[in-house]
């Protein structure tokens, strides 16, 4: 039954992924008194993108054509790593942490490589700023998830779904500053205002986007899936701050209690994610770009917060 509950929290990942990025836009169009582009256009983009046949620049290597896929495979693997509702993770072992910041900085080293494959100047360009950007927000993420992990003295991301007592009743501001870091790297790793702007043109601007200016076909598409799952990831995190523990009916009664208990989870944990693609929207749709020199400074103040909260859990004990 736990497996099953693991797979079926994946499917659902898989499936609904590429919403979240509907949601978001949907949500600043709103803002901005405009129409927009329909909630479902990613689907639409993967379907377009998959139909092509893609086209390599002359001067690129193997390193070129296997950054989507490798970017890809990281995202699915992230997804075994996390649990979702109050189900276990699919692969749950002490440390499993670390190999999710670790599986992030393999598909970052595979898409500055591609980058750098081209030798395209811009591109270049893209890749040394993520580069830079990326040793600040690394080692932040890293210290999040130990945070996190360290509260159940397992140290898997499983406790984040199975362990109601992951958090004391006082414990709800360290919660909270935990959150609002993770959330400020979720701007910041997945390319959002105020770090990047996912849809802007302008090369001399862009991050993350420039790296990908020579992709197209199934290898673009491999690539804004993978984006459109990290961005899932990041925000299950964060759920799983915020939502600790069985979050529904206990599975401890079985049977019918037990299935009912897993859909409530399952609708409870949908509805937070896709809040947070509402959040999103919402400052993304309030806020300008940050200047380049301003985002170090954006990643220490997600680093103060994470800090804020360790001093304050690791200060009660």
């Amino acid at each position: 039954m736990q497996i099953l509950a693991s797979l079926s929290g994946i499917i659902l990942s898989l499936l609904l992924a590429p919403l979240l990025p509907g949601i978001i836009n949907r949500v600043k169009a709103f803002m901005g008194g405009r129409k927009g582009r329909p909630l479902l256009q990613l689907y639409y983009d993967l379907r377009r993108l998959i139909g092509k046949s893609p086209v390599y620049p002359s001067v690129t290597t193997w390193f070129f054509r296997a950054a989507p896929v490798s970017c890809a495979s990281v995202s699915l693997m992230a997804l075994v790593l996390l649990p979702f509702g109050h189900s276990r993770a699919l692969l749950a072992f002490p440390g499993d942490f670390v190999l999710l910041a670790g599986l992030f900085c393999l598909a970052r080293f595979s898409l500055l490589l591609a980058a750098l494959d081209t030798g395209s100047a811009f591109e270049g360009m893209g890749a040394a700023r993520e580069a830079l950007f990326s040793a600040l927000a690394e080692p932040i993420f890293l210290f999040c998830l130990f945070i996190l992990c360290q509260q159940s003295q397992q140290f898997s991301l499983s406790v984040l779904a199975a362990d109601a007592d992951l958090w004391e009743e006082g414990d709800w501001m360290p919660r909270l500053m935990l959150a609002f870091s993770l959330f400020l790297l979720l701007l910041s790793e997945n390319s959002r205002i105020p770090v990047d702007d996912p849809n802007t043109h302008l090369e001399l601007t862009m991050i993350h986007e420039v790296m990908i200016l020579d992709h197209s076909g199934p290898d673009l598409a491999f690539l804004e899936y993978a984006a459109a799952l990290k961005l899932w990831v990041f925000s299950l995190l964060i759920v799983g701050v915020l939502l600790p523990g069985s979050l529904g009916l206990s599975q401890e009664y079985g049977g019918y209690f037990s299935l009912a208990g897993m859909f409530f989870n399952w609708v409870l944990t949908l509805a937070a994610v896709f809040g947070m693609g509402v959040l999103t929207g919402f400052v993304e749709s309030l806020m300008a770009r940050l200047r380049m020199e301003r985002i170090p400074q954006f990643l220490a103040m997600a680093g103060a917060f994470a800090s804020l909260a360790a001093l304050t859990l690791w200060g009660r004990a």
